[in-house]
């Protein structure tokens, strides 16, 4: 299909669902204005169906493409009214495999050999099919059972026509919608276009298991199949086959005997861990993609497969998010509302009072409600929700997180309906703040940060020499530059004096430290002599120079 017969393709579809009462017409030029005004699929009868339902199968008409992007804007509360929200959250991915003879193709060009000698058995018929990829049972000549992902043929192609068609259609609501510059649709657009391409390549999917993998290694939590990267390219990936029982599948959970709360609980501790102590978690834990092992039901497993989205955040990031939720758990509000300011969430310039007042007017009645009753994710969602009323932009690195604890919560709640998850997070956020800004916390910081520093120290007179080199050739008036320079210079020594008396406090910190931690102990009995020696000298300089 061309270009412009896919164009002509989504032109109907937006007409036949009337999609043009979407549009903020009273904000569009007057040309633009009385083209929809007086456009063509007025002559259509407008569905009797919700707005939510219309624009659902508008997506699953337009195909896999669009489905996929309908799922991903169904997680965006902070874009999409709820009820469009929820009708998107039911959108599928019905889409026919291809001819398991082109999948053979595909595997044989990609790993040079036909495949009945790459596996001792291939089965025909697909286990699944998705929009990016279907999937094969086989067998390894060594008799390992696993499965064959298979990129879809001409997949990149498509993608590549609907993205640009998108980004046409973000960069419109973002020049004409009032709302478009706060929103970022091109952003929104651009994150998409991201996910989507890293599903393209399965080497990336197969990495991304690899480290969830090495991540929970001999976990009682959670497994990850192992990847055979001897048969794993860009359009190939073959993983180990795993057996369990669909998590969606309660009723043969329940006949399978498996303690429901511990599952329940079990999935809330996998996603902090992710989130907090690794900060790499699997973004894309939806039903379809959770198994779970019952091999001991009284201490049931959870099994994850297709990795092809993750998420990652910031040490700044996590931070100030754990600190978050423990203001929120305690009913600080004013903390909340200071660290929306203080992480750049919201711009420097918000009332505070203001700001800490709409925090309090919707967290105080939910803490009327049962914990039990109180859900995290939507928590979060109304939080970010009032935030935006005083000018919170769109924090790409907090959505999938918010998409992720959604599914997560969503699960657990299936699975054991009382679950509390407040008092399941409240101890595993409480004990990762102590162990950030505790001794040992201390310690590890200074043994990754302080070789950067000592190797740093001997350069910085003479990048501030440069700066202020460069900055007597720019300015307004030699005059004013020299007073800026003399300014400047006083402030580089008084500041240089404090850095450098900071590394020496640091220094004596951590060894006052050392006889209560015994991981540093470990750490120095297993560091080599001449890095103390090294060490020894730089401290000696430091001193000097803060003299």
């Amino acid at each position: 299909m061309t270009r412009l017969q896919r164009l002509i393709r989504i032109a109907w579809v937006f007409c036949r669902y009337r999609l043009d009462t979407f549009l903020p017409l009273s904000e569009l030029p007057g040309p633009l204005k009385v083209f929809f005004l007086l456009a063509p699929w007025h002559l259509f009868p407008q569905p009797k169906l919700s707005r939510g339902d219309r624009l659902r199968l508008a997506l699953e008409e337009l195909g896999p493409v669009f489905v996929k992007f309908g799922q991903i804007l169904s997680t965006r509360r902070d874009l999409l009214p709820d009820d469009m929200a929820e009708s998107l959250k039911h959108l599928q991915d019905r889409v026919p495999p291809f001819p398991s003879e082109t999948a053979r193709q595909i595997i044989e060009t990609s790993l040079g050999a036909p495949v009945s000698e790459l596996f001792s058995e291939f089965s025909p018929d697909p286990m699944a099919s998705a929009s990016v990829a279907q999937v094969h049972a086989a067998r390894l000549p060594n008799g390992q059972n696993v499965v064959v992902k298979v990129l879809r043929p001409g997949i990149e192609r498509v993608i590549r026509q609907d993205l640009a068609l998108m980004y046409l259609m973000a960069r419109l609501l973002e020049k004409y919608w009032s709302e478009g510059k706060r929103l970022h649709p091109v952003e929104v657009v651009a994150d998409y276009d991201s996910t989507i391409h890293d599903e393209l390549d399965l080497q990336r999917e197969a990495a991304n298991a690899s480290q969830l993998r090495r991540n929970f290694e001999n976990s009682s939590l959670i497994y990850i199949p192992f990847i055979d990267w001897n048969y794993t390219r860009k359009s190939v990936l073959v993983m180990e086959r795993i057996h369990g029982i669909p998590i969606a599948d309660v009723p043969a959970l329940n006949a399978a005997g498996v303690n429901m709360k511990l599952l329940a609980e079990k999935g809330v501790e996998i996603f902090f861990t992710q989130v907090f102590r690794d900060s790499f978690f699997h973004a894309d834990m939806h039903p379809g993609n959770i198994f779970v092992d019952v091999s001991n039901p009284a201490d049931p497993k959870y099994i994850a497969i297709d990795f092809g989205i993750v998420g990652t955040l910031a040490p700044d990031d996590q931070s100030y998010l754990a600190r978050n939720l423990l203001a929120f758990f305690r009913r600080d509000y004013r903390q909340v509302a200071q660290l929306h300011i203080q992480s750049g969430w919201v711009p420097p310039e918000t009332r505070i009072n203001e700001f800490e007042a709409a925090i309090r007017t919707v967290c105080e009645p939910i803490f009327e409600k049962p914990l039990k009753d109180i859900s995290f994710g939507h928590f979060l969602l109304r939080l970010f929700q009032t935030a935006r009323r005083f000018n919170m932009e769109v924090q790409p690195q907090l959505v999938l997180l918010q998409k992720t604890l959604l599914n997560v919560e969503g699960l657990g709640r299936q699975l054991y309906p009382d679950l509390d998850l407040w008092s399941t997070a409240q101890p595993f956020l409480e004990s990762w703040m102590r162990k950030r800004i505790g001794p040992s916390g201390l310690i590890k910081s200074l043994q990754s940060h302080l070789p950067s520093w000592l190797e740093q120290s001997p350069e910085m007179p003479q990048l501030v020499h440069d700066a202020l080199l460069q900055l007597r050739h720019t300015g307004p008036t030699e005059q004013q530059n020299n007073a800026s320079l003399e300014l400047l210079r006083e402030q580089q020594i008084r500041a240089d004096r404090r850095w450098r008396r900071g590394i020496v406090a640091a220094m004596l910190v951590a060894g006052a430290l050392v006889g209560t931690q015994p991981e540093a102990i470990t750490w120095i009995q297993s560091t080599p002599p001449w890095t103390w020696a090294l060490l020894g000298a730089a401290g000696i300089l430091v001193l000097r120079g803060s003299r």
